[in-house]
């Protein structure tokens, strides 16, 4: 009888942790989620590492599922690059646009108001061709492993939103990403996508202990890319609105995927 209330604490943590979950899914991806569920969207942005590995793994089956068709890989590449966007609903994408239409403008005031604008420039369209490129041609040339490297990029890059999440003001005072600080997040929440993180490279050691290197690199790689261009947002505009989390989400993901080609 005594443990009763401790039973009924932990269910009633599991249940909360559980409407996060729910809400994380809902607000970083277009998968469908359930009307009956609660959706508790406050701390949504601990679990995003976590969201990105289900993503990856989404996107890794459908990868392998092309190639067991004998789909040709540039061709599989695209149409995984596509199904990767489309189950973002290109939330992150959209965010790589903004920043560089923002970023084009000489001014630094006007930046987030430019940012902030629906249209989309030549410098956006232009950021996004090139993110859709490096994407495809470094999937292209990934002969091995394709699904684990999808996953640690898609997970490493909400890692390093997680980081400036973590690490820098929000300078907006509206906005999608606003909903991240409404909740208080400390540098202990990054512990747990980080060792989540580098279970994928001790999988790929465990897999093929050949191929040690490509693991250090999805840790090293993906951890120091991810901080590298939160730190650089942040020195460019001084902050960081929902557009730039979504900005180092793509470019962690890119530029990743480029560094794992070369080992």
């Amino acid at each position: 009888m005594k443990d009763y209330p401790q039973i009924a604490k932990t269910l009633e943590f599991v249940r909360h942790q559980g409407s996060i979950v729910a809400a994380a899914i809902a607000f970083y991806t277009c998968l469908p989620v359930p009307m009956s569920w609660t959706l508790e969207f406050r701390g949504i942005a601990r679990f995003a590492p976590l969201i990105g590995v289900a993503i990856g793994a989404i996107v890794g089956l459908l990868d392998a599922w092309l190639q067991l068709l004998e789909m040709p890989v540039l061709t599989r590449s695209a149409l995984v690059v596509i199904c990767w966007i489309w189950i973002t609903g290109g939330l992150h994408l959209d965010g790589v646009m903004d920043m560089a239409d923002g970023l084009a403008v000489s001014d630094p005031k006007r930046r987030l108001e430019v940012m902030a604008d629906s249209l989309t420039g030549a410098f956006g369209v232009m950021a996004a061709i090139a993110v859709v490129l490096l994407k495809t041609a470094a999937l292209s040339e990934l002969s091995e492993y394709r699904g684990l490297a999808i996953m640690a990029a898609a997970g490493w890059g909400r890692w390093g939103q997680l980081v400036a999440i973590v690490r820098y003001p929000y300078i907006k005072a509206t906005g999608k990403g606003a909903i991240h600080k409404e909740e208080i997040y400390r540098p202990i929440d990054l512990l747990p996508g980080f060792l989540l993180l580098l279970s994928l490279s001790l999988v790929q050691l465990m897999v093929d202990p050949s191929h040690w290197i490509l693991a250090i690199g999805m840790a090293m790689g993906g951890s120091a890319i991810a901080i590298l261009k939160g730190a650089w947002i942040n020195h460019k505009i001084g902050g960081h609105t929902g557009d730039t989390y979504g900005a180092v989400v793509e470019w962690t993901e890119a530029l990743l995927l480029c560094v794992l080609t070369s080992l």
